[in-house]
């Protein structure tokens, strides 16, 4: 038990606040930006095949942010490997 009931509400909005804003960020970027290569439009428009739900397939660019997102974690997971190693910190 807490002693200050609001300290769980605090601790509520400073999860889920962030949360949304990266969702939100991650869809804006998802959207709009990608790498533009000289056959971009052209992927971008071609359908390969188009599901009976009405679904369209295409063979879009890779978005820039899922590349930043992968470059991100494998940065992190490689920083936070070496600093538990060289700080000799127990697990």
């Amino acid at each position: 038990m807490r002693f200050f009931e609001l300290l769980n509400w605090q601790h509520v909005v400073l999860y889920v606040f962030p949360t949304l804003v990266f969702m939100v960020v991650f869809g804006i970027g998802l959207a709009f930006s990608y790498f533009k290569t000289k056959n971009s439009e052209e992927r971008l428009k071609r359908t390969y095949y188009i599901f009976p739900e009405g679904i369209v397939d295409r063979n879009a660019p890779f978005p820039l942010v899922m590349l930043l997102i992968i470059i991100g974690t494998v940065l992190w997971a490689v920083f936070y490997i070496l600093g538990y190693g060289l700080l000799g910190v127990k697990i």
